[in-house]
């Protein structure tokens, strides 16, 4: 059964040794995935935390709405070239 959050508590025993090893290589596998993909493409660490700081800041009553239209904003990948640009330049 799910508890709050989402989250799926296991009970022991239910999975074999040879399953939590397989599930354990395969979260380890995907962490290194996912920390390649994000070293590949630091311009996600700067459209999260944009949109982070501007829900932080505006406070939104609708954060769906708030959210479509941040992300659908056509002026979106000039800022995000433009942050990029100016934290390049800081290193």
């Amino acid at each position: 059964m799910a508890g709050k959050g989402g989250s799926t508590k296991l009970e022991l025993g239910v999975l074999s040794p040879e399953q939590q090893e397989r599930l354990r290589q395969f979260k380890i596998k995907t962490r290194m995935d996912n920390e390649m993909y994000l070293r590949s493409h630091p311009e996600v660490e700067v459209l999260v935390g944009d949109f982070l700081r501007n829900v932080l800041l505006q406070r939104p009553a609708d954060i769906r709405e708030f959210a479509a239209d941040h992300f659908t904003n056509p002026n979106l990948h000039a800022a995000v070239s433009s942050k990029m640009e100016g934290n390049s330049a800081r290193e």
